[in-house]
């Protein structure tokens, strides 16, 4: 008997998801699940293990960043019951809060899903959270406001069973104008607006990517009509899923499939997929989400409470709104965390009408306000003063962007919001002028999978460590040149080399005095970056190298910033996308949950989804047998080939009139009718019904072997 409390305002589809978590927790705590499938279901549910044992991070899905004011006072409330005294917002314009019970997240997730957010496939090998530029719908120069289109993508993909289980993450961002402030081009996939003959549409761009191997995305589409973005965007998501590698997580991204097999073939397939698709044009509905609406209230006019802060706060934070009367305010964010009890105090100016009811959460972990009227900038200004959400710099310099790295990840290496709080004061203390450039962006990852986006800063810094004898010191790998340049061409940064940890502030003094030593009036810092390596390969190497000495280490060397104990190197099992599931068994018991799927479909009428969940039973069993043969098994593709060769060849498979690949292909072959959807559903249960007694058959011949 459940024990969770799910009010009527959250729907049956959403209901059963948190029922289901909270059956799966109650079952791994009784020892009856699998380890490693019980990690990939919780992720998928927003459920993220921590550094610290015992505990989970959650994360939320807010599909462009968006949240009302009641939104926002419900995850400071859940973070305060569940977890800690702060939230941390993040570079998927989503939030995170930490430190939850595991026990914990069914009612955590009902909490929030009471307030229309969700968890569903806010983590794991899904669509992760889809991010658009802040200032949609208030840009002066953008085309169209994105938002209703970010929300449509998110709504069409969430629950749909071609995305659930694939090898790797899916990374979609949603571009106001041509300036990218989305950062489409290290997306998996990209959308940037545009205009033909009256008509709406999107560039799209495809493989981008962040990691180990950063690489900038392609443009697959200069024009595509909004009624048909979705479906292209459903063929590209069904060829990933079925070539994409599955055995190394190393290289399971889209941005790797374009690379092994090439971009004019991945685009072939993805044109020869759309016939699969249930939709060929799909209208999304502009009002399915309630977006700014002006506010006409004012407030009388005061004298601002700190006078000189306030002109810098209006220079630094605040720009026109391509509404006439209205301007946009940025709240700038100290490593993206603030308190639960801020959280509620600004809802509640929201609410009191010093801004529209539509907070957004931007990609370098601030908040938005929208439609603040002029003649409101001072009193928003003492309102905002009071709740200490008047850091001036916004998006500057002085605004760092970092993962929270050692603080929580498993895979964090070097303390990143450590190092940022240096630098930040740094800046503040030597350098305040740069807290109104908005041309050198500086951001701080803990590790290589690059969360705190290192690679596309303009000077970036990644954890890593140093040896010096018996003992390893945190260092950081200092990167430059990555982001825009003057002609707002994107670029991904230069590995320079790796200094410890201590001397990167000075490091950085150090390439801040060159630059403003050696650059050219009005220069931007990629265009100097690039003059200087053009003439000299080695100049920024030469320029640091001084500092990679260990000459003269002392114990503080040894010592991460913001820490006090000596540093201890630490790497747990990153949880970045789901696990590859390796047992025979699970996986025949996973083909039959699938199945179980296809049935449940096909008995409520929802025959398209039921195309989708035959295909998976297919495939999955199918590589459960594989396994049992000892063939490795790293893409769909493959083993629908690999199976023929193995098992139906030798006869193991009679039950199959045709070949394995055949038979499954089908899926792309035919239109989506509900003929097909029968017809397979029938190709699907045979082949499942028969599944057992291969693998009986197989353990059978295995044992007379070694006998």
């Amino acid at each position: 008997m459940s024990n969770l409390n799910i009010t009527n305002k959250v729907s049956e589809v959403a209901k059963s998801d948190i029922e289901e978590l909270n059956n799966k927790i109650d079952s791994f705590n009784a020892g009856k699940e699998d380890e490693e499938k019980f990690r990939s279901f919780r992720l998928s549910r927003g459920v993220y293990g921590q550094r610290q044992e015992g505990v989970q991070m959650i994360r939320i899905k807010l599909p462009f960043g968006r949240l009302s004011a009641d939104q926002f006072i419900r995850i400071a409330d859940v973070a305060d019951k569940y977890a800690t005294e702060k939230m941390h917002a993040t570079t998927r314009q989503d939030f995170q809060i930490h430190y939850v019970k595991l026990a914990d997240s069914p009612q955590l997730w009902a909490d929030l899903e009471d307030a229309g957010i969700t968890l569903k496939e806010a983590c794991g090998n899904t669509v992760r959270n889809v991010t658009a530029s802040a200032d949609a719908g208030i840009n002066p120069k953008e085309l169209f406001d994105v938002s209703p289109y970010a929300h449509g993508f998110f709504q069409y993909f969430l629950r749909n069973p071609i995305c659930q289980e694939m090898g790797r993450k899916m990374k979609v961002a949603f571009s106001g104008t041509d300036a990218d402030t989305a950062y489409t081009f290290m997306h998996d996939i990209g959308f940037i607006p545009r205009l033909k003959n009256g008509v709406k549409g999107f560039k799209v761009v495809v493989g981008g990517g962040l990691g180990s191997q950063p690489m900038l995305a392609h443009e697959a589409l200069e024009f595509i009509p909004v009624n048909e973005f979705l479906p292209y965007s459903e063929a590209i998501l069904r060829v990933f899923d079925r070539y994409g590698e599955r055995a190394s997580r190393g290289k399971a991204r889209l941005k790797f499939l374009i690379k092994d097999i090439g971009f004019d073939a991945f685009v072939k397939l993805v044109e020869e997929e759309k016939k699969s698709c249930i939709n060929k044009k799909f209208s999304v509905d502009l009002d399915a989400v309630q977006l700014a609406e002006p506010v006409d209230k004012v407030f009388e006019a005061e004298e601002a409470k700190d006078i000189e802060l306030y002109t810098n706060w209006v220079k630094g934070n605040t720009f026109d709104q391509k509404q006439d009367g209205y301007k946009g305010v940025y709240i700038k964010l100290t490593l993206g965390n603030i308190f639960n009890e801020t959280a509620r105090n600004l809802a509640a100016v929201v609410k009191e009408g010093y801004c529209a009811d539509d907070i957004r959460v931007t990609v370098n972990q601030g908040l938005l306000l929208k439609y603040v009227k002029k003649e409101n900038l001072i009193a928003l200004f003492n309102r905002l003063y009071d709740l200490d959400l008047v850091d001036v710099g916004f998006d500057s310099t002085g605004d760092i962007t970092a993962c929270p790295g050692t603080d929580t990840c498993n895979l964090g290496i070097g303390s990143s919001t450590g190092l940022s709080r240096e630098l930040e004061r740094v800046i503040k203390e030597e350098y305040d002028e740069l807290l109104f450039n908005h041309d050198i962006k500086i951001k701080i990852s803990g590790c290589m999978n690059a969360c705190g986006q290192h690679s596309i800063a303009n000077i970036g810094f990644q954890g890593m460590t140093i040896k010096k004898g018996a003992f390893v010191m945190p260092a950081v790998q200092v990167l430059l040149g990555g982001g825009f340049n003057a002609e707002g061409e994107a670029s991904i940064a230069d590995k320079v080399l790796k200094v410890p940890s201590k001397v990167a502030p000075d490091a950085f003094r150090t390439l801040l005095k060159d630059f403003e030593e050696n650059a050219l009036d009005g220069e931007y810092y990629n265009n100097y970056y690039q003059r200087q390596i053009a003439e000299d390969k080695m100049y920024f190497f030469t320029v640091l190298k001084p500092f990679t000495s260990l000459d003269e280490v002392t114990d503080e060397f040894y010592v991460d910033w913001g820490e006090e104990a000596k540093y201890v190197k630490a790497i747990g099992v990153g949880e970045c996308a789901g696990v590859v599931l390796d047992l025979v068994g699970t996986l025949i018991e996973d083909a039959k949950e699938k199945f179980d799927k296809a049935i449940s479909t096909v008995e409520n009428g929802n025959w398209q989804d039921s195309i989708y969940h035959s295909y998976n039973t297919m495939v999955v069993g199918a590589k459960a047998l594989l396994m049992g043969e000892g063939v490795k098994c790293n893409t769909q593709i493959k083993i629908l080939k690999d199976f023929d060769e193995n098992i139906r060849d030798k006869g193991y498979a009679s039950f199959l009139e045709n070949s394995f690949e055949e038979t499954v292909l089908q899926i792309n072959k035919n239109e989506p009718s509900l003929e097909f959807a029968k017809s397979y559903f029938e190709v699907a249960k045979n082949f499942i019904l028969n599944v057992d007694e291969v693998r009986k058959a197989q353990i059978a011949r295995f044992e007379s072997q070694e006998a």
